[in-house]
């Protein structure tokens, strides 16, 4: 064959390596895009502050109301089951719980990977906005203890200070009026101008309102703080008292308790990880809803923390049912655990043997599985039955 007819060979005449080599590379592409439009969602890593709120109101349901303001919890031995759900609960899935900032101790102690906060008051939720603003802003344990209550953080604080010391440093700290103004201006800039939230002048107010209390009663605010009689004020445990506490095993364990612990919540707020909501326990959208985000991601629900809220829901027509309707919608495993609080129970069962050990409130731990499981047999049919099923 001439030079000039080897010349004019067809362009596809190339060597047989090249051209499966070239064949080689678009399958192995191909797979690729096919296996990633087939994979399942996961949990976020992070998520954009449009999606954060787009998750708030589209799970949120109307807000109702609750007998008081419960700015801090009154729950003195909630840290105590913590070794025992470190034992038993696996990390890296979804915590749930409700109400104010006992639940930070809970998920830095469990580490999820996202946690939802539902509660009935939208106060609440607003109030975990106010927490939001406030955490992402500190730089440690004590410049949030300075922005939460408005107060000069004293000299000598460091990373290594006990919850113990941050607080006896405070303790004599006076409220500073020109604080307190630059600081709710700041939480309401972070959150509208910074985050982009889309809250109302009534939210605004309503975390004003919220914020003037701790700065008010400083780290002595109580569940009530705001109630006119003072003897129930002062059978409250104070948000500090709460900070320094330990668990069944004298342990801190609070979110206060260590830096590397403030720093584990901060990362979840700053990532818009920790999504708090107005939801019933016994409504129809918020658990439902959660429920189906999370069967989508393939997620599991690690930890669901109830205080003391079925109490009030075997009390309300079919609340109690409705609830554990919900809850049999969430994706949980075997491990999946219920944390409940249970006092107050000389005024609910005046004739219980169990009045005496849980008059002054404990904390007590049941499988998901096996309460759902039982509620449907019939076998959970007052709050007395859920407590003497758990542990």
């Amino acid at each position: 064959m001439t030079s000039r007819a080897r010349a004019l060979r067809p362009a596809s005449r190339f060597p047989l390596p090249a051209s499966r080599a070239l064949l080689n590379a678009l399958l192995f592409a191909l797979s690729l895009s096919t296996a990633a439009a087939s994979a399942p969602a996961q949990l976020p890593t992070k998520l954009s502050d449009s999606a954060f709120w787009k998750l708030v109101t589209d799970i949120s349901e109307p807000g109702g109301m609750f007998r008081s303001d419960n700015f801090v919890s009154n729950e003195v031995t909630y840290q105590w089951v913590i070794p025992d759900l470190l034992r038993t609960t696996k990390p890296g899935g979804v915590y749930l719980g409700v109400g104010p900032d006992q639940n930070f101790t809970y998920i830095v102690a469990l580490r999820p990977k996202m946690a939802f906060i539902f509660d009935i008051r939208r106060q609440n939720m607003l109030t975990h906005l106010m927490y939001k603003a406030l955490i992402e802003q500190s730089t440690d344990r004590a410049d949030f203890i300075s922005r939460l209550f408005a107060r000069q953080r004293p000299t000598g604080l460091d990373s290594a200070s006990t919850p113990e010391m941050i607080f006896a440093a405070y303790a004599s700290v006076p409220p500073d009026s020109a604080r307190f103004r630059r600081t709710i201006t700041g939480i309401r800039d972070w959150l509208v101008k910074t985050h982009g939230f889309a809250l109302t002048d009534d939210d605004l107010s309503t975390i004003a309102t919220v914020y003037e209390a701790f700065v008010t009663w400083g780290p002595d605010i109580t569940y009530n703080s705001n109630q006119r009689n003072a003897f129930a004020r002062g059978q409250m445990p104070s948000y500090a008292a709460l900070q320094v506490a330990t668990d069944s095993d004298r342990v801190h364990r609070s979110y206060m308790s260590t830096e590397a612990r403030f720093r584990a919540l901060k990362e979840l707020e700053v990532n818009n990880l920790l999504v708090p909501v107005v939801g019933d326990f016994a409504g129809p959208k918020a658990i439902r809803t959660v429920a189906q985000y999370l069967k989508d991601r393939k997620a599991t629900v690690t930890a669901f923390y109830l205080s003391n809220v079925e109490q009030y829901l075997f009390n309300q027509g079919d609340d109690a049912r409705n609830f554990f309707e919900n809850v049999a919608t969430l994706p949980i495993d075997s491990s999946s655990t219920f944390i409940r609080s249970v006092f107050n129970f000389m005024t609910a069962y005046p004739r219980s043997p169990m009045v005496g050990p849980y008059l002054r409130g404990q904390q007590m731990l049941a499988s998901m599985l096996e309460q759902v499981k039982l509620f449907k047999e019939g076998k959970l049919t007052s709050y007395l039955d859920v407590i003497q099923t758990s542990r």
